[in-house]
């Protein structure tokens, strides 16, 4: 969050900062576009200003105690819309530069140094000159302009200065979707000025990284946020990290969005800071307004945005806070239909990077990782149609990692050689045979150069090109193999130290072996029989005898088969082991560290899960286990992406487009032990964890909505339970929670029933008396407002007796509930969370630290988390609101970075996003920091423990659409690690979770009701 906006009333349209009157305090001019005037604010050093200063618009000198002369008027172009001032002709001078919009020029207006300035000198720009920056971006020391156009022609026109005030004539560059802002920074550190755009049409921001001779050589786009309507951007080092960051102001949201640069060219997700209901932000810029300089340096280091409105007609200053990043989430965008998947250290940091092929985009997107298991958001570089399958090389000897790419739709090859920064050059293609499908790469002539070899679908293994060691390849060389050739692996299998050929031919449902004779020729194939249509193949040593054995996955028969080597280049036939549905790649790896190659393999069809299956070292495997990712995976790789010395997978999703980074953990892993049964169409929407038989052991309370009853399984400490006891309850019950409200010492359940005809439309909850044996008393219920959806208990009025909170989502309220010493309840006071807010979810804690019982909830409609503070008595503050995602529909506390401070999380439906807010202890929050949950995933529960034993809060979201639940590891500073995915079944719709320690091993537990199902599914924590 930032304090409230000290704000300003005029009209204005753009705003820089200044020192204009020699008090070291800066101040603001804002061009106010109705009054054609400059307004000057003075700074007071304490975060305000005074009154403004009006000027008339020209060039006014200014005389140091903030005043200025009368202004002098200059002709530029037609209808001028940016101004800029830089040295052009280096001269020590300050010129001006001038964006004109009717006339599509630049004027360039040269300073005498004593406040006079030549007549202008005018460039085309061909069309519609809107904003502009200086620059030095080809390294020459002389100062370069960029213009936008914010037109439909996606360019900037770039004008290299030669020094002397004059420039060459415009070079355009594809920017994006009408950039219409622009700013110059060094973002990825290589001591180049880029350019980063606001792009208006599609809500991107696009930076542009440019060469010594100022040519772009690449580009990163990214979307802040939907319906965000980008405006005016600003570059300053926000968290001084030393890297530089973004700030924009996003018209359509009504806020400033602030994202943290990494220093290599890519960006954290956007953090935003509200400036106000229609403000519609319109131009930033920063400075230390209120004088804290030593604060900010010693601590958190603030860096003020100033925004100028054009709805409002005010002027705002807010505060940014540094408080850290968070590493990315587990599931990264990639562009349309990835189909494979590849992992190097591109950009020679010795952290593992991803490539992935696009093929409906015709790109490969660039990943690059921070050494935690998480990476950056892609870089794509163009090759040729349908990137098909990749692998990786060194094929020019120049310790740099390249890229190969097969190309499907085109027939071709495209090599893109790396400059070793996690960059690379425009590709280099050849030709193939009809249809590749698969590339390997290998040294087959023994002269220390890669070559590679290509298989293509249709009968042939196709290509084979020799590598000349310097990126350029020799005429392939065509060897027949099986029918369909899928898939191709390459190793010794004859222990002659000549690289041999294995190939996955799922026509003729076998695989081909091609002995290597050394010098890049190779033996006529010999074959062997496999499941029903092979698709993919790798080779390890399974069984520890030294000799390669071979591993195949087949699709049309739900198999894999494994092959065991004689060393002599034969195998003996093969043993086939159950897998999901529809397998196609396959790796091998150690996923357990117990010294012997196991094996991943993709389920792509239904399943949208891995499974690995795990090697007992003498030649067979156990059965799999899988783990669900995204929709329609079609490609994996393996790597350690988080160096802990444990494999890690990464898998291509075609069909949601994106890439699932799972982490391979031994103390962060559970196991799906039991499915509870729930009833037929019981729909079990919400559950409790107690004990409610008072014999020390987790029980579950589970309210079935498709019933109108509450199940309770009784647990009997050793993850076992037994059958569920019902109790009716209202129509259509749907939210649960416990607590003694009789002061009893006995466990009570209270129910919220969001049908129940008996009210109409002021629906009834009920409260089930606990008798301490795990059965109830019958319902007594009570009117609360229209809809109700959540419940929460909390002593609100300190007399010790559990009260009562619901949010009714229909009237946008909640109910507050006084307990009596009688066991009754009281509706005492309704509190307003806003016309149309539908209130969904809360949470109680303390959030000011003033030992009161506080309400946090939010509010689907308005997508706003609301706070009300109380004092004590039964009554509460009016409500303050902070931004969420979209659709925010449940909310939990915990203390996230170890500060004795409460912190939020939020789950965003609409959004498929996780919120973070970090409690400052005042009742106050930071701004939202989201995470991903994934691709139409529909985030719906959320709740936090301590799932890994590190004494640590971790955060577990329950996933809707997705099927499953996602944890999130804490790392105790506020950051977590990115979400390790747990499946709870095809259709299953999982809608709520509680954690317990269902087996008394002191360890927590979780419990997913499932909608889709009928049932609980239990995850117990393994080690």
């Amino acid at each position: 969050m930032t304090p409230n906006p000290i704000q300003y009333n005029f009209g204005p349209r753009s705003v820089a900062t200044g020192n204009f009157d020699n008090d070291n305090w800066p101040d603001i001019a804002v061009a106010n576009y109705i009054a054609d005037n400059i307004g000057i604010y003075f700074g007071n050093g304490g975060g305000t200003m005074g009154s403004p200063v009006m000027y008339s618009t020209g060039v006014l000198l200014g005389y140091g105690n903030g005043s200025f002369s009368n202004q002098v008027t200059y002709s530029v172009g037609s209808l001028p819309s940016s101004i800029a001032v830089g040295d052009f002709n280096n001269d020590n001078r300050l010129d001006i530069v001038v964006a004109n919009t009717m006339d599509n020029t630049v004027s360039v207006l040269l300073g005498h140094g004593n406040g006079s300035f030549a007549n202008q000198t005018t460039y085309s720009t061909s069309y519609h000159s809107y904003s502009l920056a200086v620059g030095d971006f080809n390294n020459d020391t002389q100062l370069d302009i960029v213009a936008t156009h914010c037109l439909w022609d996606g360019t900037v026109s770039v004008l290299l200065g030669y020094g002397n005030g004059s420039f060459a004539n415009q070079v355009k560059y594809l920017a994006g979707a009408v950039p219409c802002s622009v700013a110059v920074g060094d973002f990825n550190n290589d001591i180049r000025s880029d350019i980063v755009v606001t792009n208006r049409d599609n809500n991107t921001i696009t930076v542009l990284f440019l060469y010594d001779r100022g040519a772009v050589s690449n580009e990163n786009t990214f979307a802040p946020s939907d319906g965000a309507r980008l405006r005016s951007i600003a570059v300053y080092d926000f968290n001084n990290d030393d890297q530089l960051d973004i700030a924009v102001a996003n018209y359509g949201t009504n806020s400033i969005g602030v994202v943290l640069g990494h220093g290599n060219g890519t960006f954290e997700n956007q953090m935003m800071f509200s400036s106000g209901l229609n403000s519609h932000p319109q131009s930033i810029t920063f400075g230390d307004f209120n004088n804290d300089s030593q604060v900010d340096i010693a601590c958190i280091r603030t860096a003020p945005i100033v925004v100028a409105y054009d709805d409002t007609d005010n002027l705002d200053v807010l505060v940014a806070f540094d408080t850290g990043s968070f590493a990315n989430p587990t599931t990264y965008s990639t562009a349309s239909y990835p189909k494979s998947v590849a992992v190097g250290d591109f950009n020679n940091d010795k952290w593992l990077d991803i490539v992935v092929g696009n093929c409906e985009d015709d790109t490969v997107g660039i990943l690059l990782g921070y050494g935690n298991g998480s990476f950056a958001t892609q870089i794509r570089y163009s090759t040729g149609s349908c990137p098909f399958s990749i692998a990786v090389g060194d094929f020019n000897n120049d310790n740099r990692l390249d890229i190969v790419v097969v190309n499907a739709k085109d027939d071709t090859l495209s090599v893109l050689l790396g400059y070793g920064n996690g960059s690379f050059a425009n590709q280099t293609q050849y030709s193939t045979d009809f249809s590749p499908a698969s590339v390997a790469v290998g040294d087959f002539n023994n002269d220390n150069s890669l070559d590679i070899i290509v298989v293509n679908y249709l009968d042939v293994i196709g290509t084979v090109r020799l590598g000349y060691g310097n990126g350029s390849f020799a005429n392939p060389m065509t060897y027949s193999a099986g029918s369909y050739a899928k898939s191709v692996a390459v190793g010794d299998f004859n222990n002659d130290t000549q690289l041999d050929i294995v190939v996955a031919n799922s026509g003729s449902d076998n695989l081909s072996v091609l002995l290597g004779y050394g010098n890049g020729s190779f033996a006529n194939s010999v074959t062997y029989s496999t499941g029903s249509s092979p698709s993919s193949t790798a080779v390890g040593d399974f069984n520890n005898d030294d000799q390669l054995d071979i591993v195949v996955s087949n699709s049309e028969d739900n198999t894999v088969s494994v092959l065991l080597g004689y060393g002599n280049g034969s195998f003996a036939n093969q043993t086939t082991y159950l897998t999901g549905s529809s397998p196609k790649p396959v790796v091998v790896g150690d996923f357990n560290n117990d010294k012997r190659l196991d094996i991943l393999i993709v389920n792509s069809i239904w399943d949208g899960s891995v499974g690995v299956l795990l090697g007992y070292g003498n030649g067979s495997f156990a059965n799999q286990v899988t783990y669900s990712v995204g929709s329609l995976p079609l490609s994996v790789a393996v790597g350690d992406f988080n160096n802990d010395n444990r494999l890690d997978i990464v898998v291509a999703n075609s069909e949601d487009n994106t890439v699932s980074v799972l982490l391979g953990y031994h103390n962060e892993a559970f196991e799906k032990q039991m499915t509870l049964i729930t009833g037929n169409r019981s729909r079990p929407s919400s559950f409790a964890i107690a004990d409610f038989n008072n014999d020390n052991q987790t029980d579950i309370a589970v309210v079935n909505s498709g019933t109108d009853k509450m199940g309770i399984f009784l647990g009997y400490g050793n993850y076992s339970f037994t059958n569920q006891a019902t109790f009716l309850t209202g129509s259509i019950p749907n939210s649960i929670t416990v607590g003694d409200f009789n002061k009893d010492a006995i466990v009570d359940i209270v129910v919220v029933n969001r049908g129940d005809d008996s009210v109409g439309i002021f629906l009834g909850w009920g409260v089930l008396l606990g008798y301490g044996n795990g059965s109830f008393a019958n319902q007594v219920t009570y009117s609360v407002g229209s809809l109700p959806l959540s419940v929460a208990v909390g002593d609100f009025n300190n007399d010790n007796r559990l009260d009562i909170v619901v949010a009714n989502s229909e009237d946008n309220t909640v109910s507050v509930l006084l307990g009596y010493h009688n066991e009754a309840f009281e509706k005492q006071m309704t509190l307003i969370t806003g016309n149309r807010s539908r209130p969904s979810s809360f949470a109680i804690a303390d959030f000011n630290n003033d030992n009161q019982t506080d309400i946090a909830v939010v509010n689907s409609g308005t997508d706003k988390m609301g706070i009300f503070l109380g004092y004590g008595n039964y009554s509460f503050t009016n409500q303050v609101t902070f931004l969420t995602g979209s659709i925010p529909n449940s909310i939990t506390v915990g203390d996230f970075n170890k500060d004795a401070i409460v912190d939020i999380v939020v789950v965003n439906r609409g959004d498929d996003s996780v919120g973070i807010f970090l409690g400052w202890g005042n009742g106050s929050f930071s701004g939202q920091k989201t995470f991903t949950t994934g691709f139409n995933s529909q985030p719906c529960a959320v709740a936090v423990g301590d799932f890994n034993n590190d004494s640590l809060l971790d955060i577990i979201v329950v996933n809707y659409a997705t099927n499953n639940v996602g944890v999130l590891f804490g790392h105790g500073n506020g950051s977590f690690a990115g979400v390790k995915i747990f499946s709870t079944g095809y259709g299953s719709f999982p809608f709520t979770v509680a954690i317990g320690d269902f087996n008394n091993d002191e360890r927590l537990d979780f419990a997913v009701a499932n909608e889709g199902t009928d049932n609980l599914k239990i995850f117990l924590q393994t080690c």
